[in-house]
């Protein structure tokens, strides 16, 4: 039985006008470029409007039938990652993890269908500048990570899958509120004869009171990672992103990029999202209650008007292993905000230990022989 090929996207190769070469999306443009002959191939930006899809009636009614795209994926055994590969390629390292991939190990499933996209404006030299950067900046890194990188291919541009959402909520609690007030207090206190003197001191006290009420919020694009193969301490230090320059879907714009199929559904997404409205809920309450201080005893919401979308944002990922744990940096495809995890090479820091230890010994030695 023939092994499958993972395909990079769905739709057949997108063919240069002027050469018929191979295109490739350029990004900071809305154009597909040859690689051999430099046309631009202009992509028609669909004239549709983003929508925001009902999230009740979206579980309720079209959750089973809504529409559908055909992925062949590669998952990664290390970290659970699923993603797309370049046609014909038979083997791979995991952009998430840095794991070894094999083509052996692909299988093709039904997800829902992106309708919306943020393209990339970051080029792969701008990105490849920005990681090498990075790199230069950490102290105590092993040598073998600068080498890495300058290795252009070890950087991929991924479109990973997220969530928004919209919402409008109803929050209903009881607390106390605190108002600071100044008192008086009597003390004694003893000097080195054993004499005692009575002072007084103003000290700050509390005065706590029940209170209860109810706070209304409204939520627009709470974003939400639509994957559990990054870290979200990094995804969510790249953001904002403009979510307010999403344009309809089309393929033509993953051309020459790799995909990530979303972990994470709809219904999930939501209970995250609620996680990130939470804080802001709270804030809006504390003031509410008012007073110096404030206590959130009880607290019940109610979400009403939901809404979601599904989109694909652009990352340039770099996932590479040392001492068999792996360390990922990530770039914001539209902004070029970099995050990253970084090991540290304890020969380094005990070499410099060692000189620190050995420099301070000289100085206490030829201070003591003066």
């Amino acid at each position: 039985m023939e092994e499958p090929k993972i395909q990079q996207t769905n739709q057949g190769e997108i063919i240069c006008k002027n050469c018929s070469a191979k295109l490739k999306f350029a990004p900071g443009t809305t154009s597909l470029k040859c690689e051999y002959c430099g046309a631009e191939n202009e992509i028609q930006i669909k004239d549709e409007a983003i929508e925001e899809i009902d999230f009740l009636t979206f579980i309720e009614k079209e959750f089973d039938s809504a529409e559908k795209v055909e992925l062949a994926t590669v998952r990664c055994t290390a970290c659970g990652a699923e993603t797309t590969m370049k046609e014909n390629v038979v083997a791979d390292l995991c952009p998430f993890c840095g794991n070894p991939l094999v083509v052996k190990d692909g299988t093709t499933k039904s997800v829902l269908k992106p309708k919306s996209l943020l393209p990339f404006n970051i080029d792969v030299k701008k990105a490849q500048s920005l990681f090498q950067n990075w790199i230069k900046s950490l102290w105590w890194a092993p040598n073998g990570l600068k080498k890495y990188a300058y290795q252009s291919e070890k950087l991929a541009g991924m479109y990973i899958p997220y969530w928004t959402y919209d919402s409008n909520t109803y929050s209903t609690y009881s607390g106390e509120r605190g108002v600071d007030y100044h008192d008086t207090e009597t003390y004694t206190t003893t000097d080195n004869n054993g004499n005692e003197t009575t002072e007084t001191r103003t000290v700050t006290k509390t005065h706590w009171t029940f209170v209860s009420g109810s706070v209304n919020n409204s939520f627009d694009d709470i974003i939400v990672l639509g994957s559990n193969s990054l870290p979200r301490k990094y995804t969510e230090a790249l953001e904002p992103w403009d979510v307010d320059k999403l344009i309809p879907f089309d393929e033509k714009f993953l051309t020459g990029f790799k995909t990530e199929s979303y972990q994470v559904d709809v219904k999930q997404g939501f209970e995250d999202a609620k996680t990130k409205m939470d804080p802001v809920i709270d804030n809006t309450i504390r003031q509410d209650i008012g007073g110096d201080h404030q206590r959130i005893n009880t607290k019940s919401v109610t979400y009403s008007d939901i809404t979601f979308k599904h989109i694909l944002l652009p990352l340039w990922i770099s996932a590479y292993r040392y001492n068999n744990k792996p360390f990922r940096f990530l770039i914001n495809g539209r902004t070029g905000e970099v995050q990253g995890e970084r090991p540290y090479s304890w020969i380094k820091i005990t070499l410099a230990v060692v000189v620190a230890v050995a420099s301070i010994a000289a100085i206490i030695y030829f201070a003591t022989k003066k």
